[in-house]
Formats: C-alpha cells, structure tokens, sequence
C-alpha cells in the first residue's frame, strides 16, 4: 500500500506528537482494559507504564525496524487470575504475576533460538498464503462483537449496569466512526494523517454534551461519559513490582509449578497470534519482518519485552491489532511514531490529569474507532488471498475451515488456558493444509 511515512521516515517534531498521540488513543482501550478485569487493585496506568516499556525493550531488539505498539494481552486473563487464586496473600498473588511473565517471556527465547537455528522457511511452509491470509482476517473478525457492543454503550454504571440508552450511545458511536472515515478519504495534508483523533474528540463532544444535559435533567439515559472518575485521580502509578517484593517469603514450590502450568502454554498459542501480526504488518510495510530484522528478533522483542511489561504493571503484553491498524488507515509507519508513543505512554501515566481524561473517553467513542481498526485488519488477511487460486478446492477447503473455525468462535479452554478462536483457527488450518498437502495446486504443477 502507499505509505505517506515509511518505517525509516522521521516526521516532524509536532506531527510526530499527534501521529503518537493517535497510536496511544488506539491502543489505550484494550491495554488499561486488562488490569480492570483482571481487579485486585491492580493499576490501569502502571500497565500503560508497562506497555510503554515493553514497547521500548521490542523496538531495541527488532533494530527500530517493526513499527509496532505492545500492549496488554487479554490471551493470559486466565492466567493472571490463577496467580491471585493460587497466591496465600495478594503480594504473592504480584509476584506471580511476574513469574508468570518470565515464563511466558522464556517460552519465546526458545523459540527464538530455534527459529535463529533453523531459519523461518519451515514457518513460510507450514504457515503459507492460503493459511496466513484467514487467520490474519480472523483477528479483526474475532473482535467485532467486542467493537459493535462498545458501540451501544456508555461508561456510566450504576451497580455495573451501564445506565445510558443504547441509542444515544450509538449516535455518539456513529458520529466517531463518520468522522474518522471523512477525515481520512477526504481530508487533506495532517487531517488526512491523524483521523482518529479527529474523530475521537468528535465523538468526545457529542457525548459530552449529552452527559451535561443528561446531569442537568437527571436523565441517566442520556448518561455517556463518566465523569466521576475526575474525583479520584491516581498521579502515580502502582507498580507491580513494589507488591511483588513482599511475597517471596510466601513463595513455594507449588505455587511456582502452578504460575508455569498457566503461562507457558498459553505464550504458545499467542506465537501464533505474533506470526499472524507480523505477516499482516509484513504486507502493509511492503517488506518481511519474519526475515528482517528476523523472526527471532521480533519473537525477543515480544517476549522480553512482555516480562519487562510485567515487571511494572502485572499485564504480559504482545503486538497489538489496533496499532496495526492505525498504520494501515493512516499510511504511518515511522517507527519514530512508535517510539514516540511508548515515551508519551510513560509520560502519561504519572500525569494523573491526562491519563483520567484518557479513561474518561466513553466505550461508544472507541467502539467507534474499533470498527475502523478491527475492519482494516480482517480486510488485510483478506487482502493476502487475493493471489491465492481459489478455484482449487485444496485451498478452497483451508481458507473456509478457517474462517468458519474462527468466526464461529472455537475456542478450547483446559483449566486457566485458554486457546483462543484465532489459534485453534490457526492451527486446524495448517492441519489441513498438511493433510491436502500432497494434492499440487495447478500452479504448482506448472511450476
């Protein structure tokens, strides 16, 4: 695709604020969304501490070379849950959480080590076009439910039920997503380059003055925004390790095998989901990340870069989809920006001010945003099957196993391990790939 910024571009000191700033608005959601779900008083900005980290330790490693935002993993919900239940005391229940990261974290060093060892061929093969294009579409299918139930909600809860109308949140929604399209095919010059913002404080706007009139009447239905969350500001983020440090002489044995059974096998179904990211930000960047600056390298970046997340805000984290889309909707793949944004999402979370406004922005406003983002990544995995002979019932068989696996949601939980849709689609993929393997395509016979 026609890039305006190219990985190794260096946009203007200004415009490289707002390109980071836009990248954070993209990803803000889903990172402080983990450690809220996951509670036990653990801070939405240390993990946004974290993520900026992680990011810093992934970009070293790749060489500045993958321009890529990590940021909290919702594959280890479980997994995190499982260190505060099996934990005696809640300092023991943070330490496993960083235990539990390093786990993940060494899972990706060998397979670094054998991808170094043996190259990423046998990965091209086993994971080709036909199987790699789905499963990349299944990622942004996989999370529309998530977008469209944002998109008719609030943030506004009364006993944690969202008390604002649907409609009203769907308006504010709508008038997010119209504006981030407009700015985006007709905007000219920067307009053109930052349309979420644009559309964010849009859609910010209109929900702003819904809530106003909704408080002047006392008519929660026109309720969107929580502005409560302005009474409790937090200026400096909880980290994770200041808790941890209390429990080692809680730790045993026990509770260190059961941190690993959790972890490590869920850091094997997230290496599919970084194949699959890497290849889609592989065609957007119109160069091959798993061969430079190598898979091994983006493989330490995310998992050392995961562990050192961790070791701030509790929150493993991964590449996420979201940033990737933003590259792709805003032809902005200055890895400055990238770099800019993990600085800005440390700065930010000791500014206690900003960061509420951040958390401030309703679900309706973002889901939104996410329609754009997530729908940007199903059409690239779509986009890699263009030149796949779909008239051949071999490929046939595996772009419909996949897409039907994933869309419909098959996922395989045994204990805190979950195997997500995106993975079990993944890999009945390439099982069928192999097994229609010995039937050649007509290419291939031409070849």
């Amino acid at each position: 695709m026609n890039l305006t910024y190219n990985v190794q571009d260096k946009p203007k000191a200004g415009q490289v604020v707002l390109f980071a700033l836009q990248q954070l608005l993209a990803i803000m959601a889903a990172t402080i969304a983990v450690p809220a779900i996951v509670g036990n008083g653990m801070s939405q900005t240390a993990a946004l501490f974290g993520a900026g980290v992680g990011t810093l330790v992934y970009l070293c490693l790749t060489k500045f070379k993958s321009p890529v935002f990590l940021g909290s993993s919702f594959a280890f919900l479980g997994s995190m849950a499982a260190a505060f239940a099996g934990g005696v005391s809640m300092q023991l229940g943070y330490l496993g959480l960083i235990l539990g990261a390093l786990f993940a974290g060494l899972v990706y060093v060998v397979i670094a080590i054998i991808v170094k060892a043996f190259g990423v061929k046998w990965i091209n093969k086993i994971m080709p076009p036909v199987v790699i294009g789905p499963t990349v579409a299944i990622i942004g299918l996989s999370l529309a439910g998530n977008a469209v139930g944002d998109l008719m909600s609030g943030s506004v809860r009364v006993d944690g039920v969202v008390v604002a109308s649907p409609y009203i949140a769907l308006i504010c929604g709508l008038v997010t997503l119209a504006v981030t399209m407009l700015c985006s095919v007709y905007g000219k010059k920067m307009l053109k380059m930052i349309p979420f913002i644009i559309g964010i404080l849009a859609g910010y706007a209109v929900a702003a003055c819904f809530t106003v009139i909704g408080n002047a009447t006392n008519n929660p239905a026109l309720q969107i925004i929580n502005f409560s969350l302005f009474n409790n500001i937090n200026w400096l983020p909880g980290f994770t390790f200041l808790e941890a440090g209390k429990g080692f002489g809680e730790l045993t044995g026990t509770y260190v095998a059961t941190i690993a059974v959790a972890y490590t096998p869920v850091a094997f179904v997230v290496f599919a989901e970084h194949i699959a990211d890497h290849k889609n930000l592989s065609t957007i960047i119109e160069k091959d990340l798993l061969e430079d600056p190598g898979l091994h390298r983006t493989l330490l970046g995310d998992g050392i870069g995961s562990f050192a997340g961790a070791i701030f805000g509790g929150c493993p984290n991964t590449t996420y989809g979201e940033s990737i889309g933003c590259v792709a909707i805003s032809g902005n793949a200055s890895v400055v920006t990238i770099l800019t944004t993990a600085i800005l999402a440390i700065v930010i979370s000791f500014f206690g001010p900003f960061a509420t406004f951040l958390a401030t922005i309703p679900s309706c406003v973002m889901g939104g945003v996410c329609i754009a983002l997530y729908g940007f990544i199903a059409v690239s995995g779509l986009k890699m099957i263009q030149k796949v002979d779909l008239n051949e019932n071999r490929n046939l068989f595996v772009v419909s196993v996949i897409l039907i696996a994933g869309v419909g949601g098959m996922a395989l939980s045994f204990g805190s391990v979950t195997i997500t849709e995106v993975a079990c689609a993944l890999i009945l993929g390439i099982l069928t790939n192999v097994m229609l393997s010995h039937k050649k395509t007509a290419e291939e016979k031409a070849e």
